[in-house]
């Protein structure tokens, strides 16, 4: 039985020509995993907040939703509450309360369960999720992925029938992503939960959905078994969505074999070794760009957040070069966001120094540092926004720079072409989704013609054409010797474009290396290409070092039958 059916929706905003959603039509089974995916701005936020009467968008509604056979909109708020869960991309935004238990008992309590039932379904939760050792915590002390974990245990200690998820993933690093998808597979397989996940992170969610829908500009692409998704965009290797598709996938279509189509690591290593063979030439290593000119160095950089509050950063040093693509990998905690804001001097260290081009950043001016110098990215588009209309965001910074008018204009145009968002100058930023507040929030930032950008999880809810885009932007930079630094927890994208990564852990950098040396051999921070292809090819890092490689050697085998 369908416990959700969407018939021809459509919705549009208001005051925009074009649907957000364009005449979709699917239904959902009761104990379905689905998985929706496509490109940024493609409608996926906006269809599954259809699905929650209390955060529908105001705007032009068409067609039908049903649950439990019974249109959406006849359910009381008690029961929409209760019955359908909805998890948020940020963790912040969804916390109520001060304390962990508080929070896990807080839908209960507002439900006006009785309180010996609320006691019994909060430890029982508690239990399951591994909550116990932090159950009476304050919540600021969490890390992003036992926050993401209490949202959830908080929904479902509601016992929902559907469960709604807008990229939970995002702001968590590999290996708290990968025990959360986890975690949301041992829902769905135990307790037969219903569950619709939006995420552009396909490696892991992929292979576990039932099915998979995939939107375009609103409407619906494909809707079926993540295997006849993959396979059917074998002839489509040209379209921009192929390129958030798993690894394994990728690689099959441009390998033109009649396998069917592998969509796990497993499977495709079995397809690798099914139909090539060893190659023991090794994968080029990345050229370090020339190291003439040191523009940031740390020395032994020391910080906490209060005087009795234990260090985050110890004794913390690195040396990053003129036009280098720098990046630092680690988990949530570590102390990575703390480090850029020590460059960017938001945070003072009290022991250690920071040079920013040989002078020590406390000797700059502010209008110094920042203008045609430092730019920052934050890990939070919306700190950057202050405007209600995203073009009036853009003619702030160039009243900023002081740009004569052509100028202005023709900065604006060309970085809004570059990014894809011209559409997008008559919305209001929060009107945005996170991808598309990613891209203007980004456009700002080289507005200011910057020197040395700090990125804070650039990549962050774009899809993987996007990605690309964002790619090509840092290589062009690159060759004007904008020196760029990162923190992500988006190791496919920060193997293809780094020239440096570094691992940081306990509050500072273990490890750093050119980007081959550093993924290859790893086995949780390392890339799916790398763990898909090391038993066949060596140093392999990338899908497109692993394409290259399979149609080399199949390159080779004609050569040799000629």
């Amino acid at each position: 039985m369908a416990i959700i059916k969407i018939e021809n929706l459509s919705f549009s905003y208001p005051e925009q020509k074009s649907k957000a959603i364009d005449n979709i039509s699917i239904s959902i089974e009761k104990g379905d995993f689905i998985l929706i995916c496509g490109k940024t701005g493609c409608g996926k936020s906006t269809l599954i907040k259809q699905l929650k009467p209390e955060i529908t968008p105001y705007g032009e509604k068409e067609g039908n939703i049903y649950y439990k056979n019974s249109p959406l909109e006849t359910l009381t708020n008690k029961e929409s509450a209760a019955e359908i869960g909805y998890v948020l991309q940020n963790p912040d935004n969804q916390i109520v309360t001060d304390k962990v238990w508080h929070e896990l008992a807080f839908g209960l309590e507002n439900l006006g369960v009785p309180t010996p039932t609320i006691r019994r379904r909060v430890a029982e939760m508690a239990s399951f999720f591994g909550i116990e050792k932090w159950f009476r915590e304050d919540i600021k002390n969490l890390s992003g992925g036992q926050k993401q974990i209490l949202n959830l245990a908080s929904i479902m200690v509601m016992n929902p029938k559907v469960l709604i998820l807008d990229e939970p993933t995002a702001q968590l690093d590999p290996i708290a992503a990968t025990d959360f998808i986890n975690t949301l597979y041992k829902i769905n397989q135990q307790l037969s939960l219903t569950i619709i996940l939006v995420e552009h992170r396909l490696e892991e969610t992929f292979p576990i959905a039932d099915k998979v829908l995939v939107l375009d500009k609103g409407k619906k692409l494909i809707y079926d078994t993540p295997r006849k998704v993959g396979q059917s965009f074998g002839n489509s290797k040209n379209h921009s969505i192929i390129h958030g598709f798993p690894t394994p996938i990728r690689i099959y279509n441009e390998c033109n074999t009649n396998d069917k189509c592998p969509i796990t690591i497993r499977e495709g290593s079995a397809w690798l070794s099914k139909n090539f063979k060893s190659n023991a030439n090794k994968v080029a290593p990345y050229r370090k760009p020339p190291h003439s000119k040191v523009v940031l160095e740390l020395k032994d950089i020391w910080f906490r957040y209060g005087r009795e509050l234990p260090d985050i950063l110890r004794g913390v040093s690195l040396k990053v070069y003129k036009g280098e693509i720098f990046s630092i990998l680690g988990g949530n905690g570590s102390g990575k966001t703390t480090t850029l804001n020590i460059i960017s001097g938001i945070n003072l260290p009290y022991r250690g120094k920071v040079l920013i081009h040989g002078k020590n950043i406390s000797d700059y001016k502010k209008k110094e540092l920042y203008h045609n110098n430092i730019a920052v990215l934050p890990q939070n588009p919306q700190t950057l926004f202050v405007k209600n209309q995203v073009e009036k965001e853009f003619e702030e910074i160039v009243n900023v720079m002081k740009y004569n008018k052509d100028e202005a204009i023709e900065k604006i145009h060309s970085i809004a072409e570059v990014l894809n968002i011209k559409h997008l100058f008559k919305m209001h930023p929060y009107d945005l989704s996170g991808g598309e507040q990613q891209k203007v929030a980004l456009a700002k930032i080289l507005l200011l013609n910057p020197k040395i950008i700090l990125f804070d999880e650039p990549t962050k809810g774009l899809d993987g054409y996007s990605k690309k885009i964002l790619g090509s932007i840092l290589m062009d930079l690159k060759k004007t010797d904008v020196t760029t630094i990162m923190v992500s927890h988006d190791i496919e994208f920060c193997a293809k474009y780094s020239d440096r990564c570094a691992l940081f852990f306990d509050g500072n950098i273990v490890s750093e290396d050119g980007p081959v040396a550093f993924f290859s051999n790893n086995n949780f921070y390392t890339t799916a290409a790398n763990r898909m292809s090391r038993h066949i090819f060596k140093n392999a890092i990338t899908s497109e070092d692993v394409i290259n490689l399979c149609q080399q050697n199949l390159k080779n085998d004609i050569i040799k039958e000629a």
